[in-house]
């Protein structure tokens, strides 16, 4: 099953944007995954396994460096992939 998912980062502190851009960056690097930025989220499509999979290492790790973070997510049960582009 494939799956969609948007994503919000919030780290609570003033140096924010280095760890948003280093989490997206990890995401990004998964080749089993779609990920699309724009200026409020990020939109991360695939099988819902490896989606899962990859959120639940990289947040684990956005919490063990910035424990006082936020992460907001909206989860689709479809590849809403070719909606986004549109």
């Amino acid at each position: 099953m494939r799956i969609s998912v948007d994503i919000s980062l919030y780290p609570l502190t003033e140096g924010y944007v280095e760890p948003i851009l280093a989490f997206i960056n990890k995401l990004e690097a998964n080749d089993k995954l779609i990920v699309k930025r724009n200026s409020l989220s990020t939109q991360i499509f695939g099988d819902y396994k490896e989606v899962m999979s990859a959120l639940d290492a990289e947040i684990e790790a956005v919490f063990a460096e910035l424990p006082h973070s936020a992460f907001v997510l909206k989860l689709v049960g479809t590849d809403r992939a070719d909606v986004v582009d549109k």
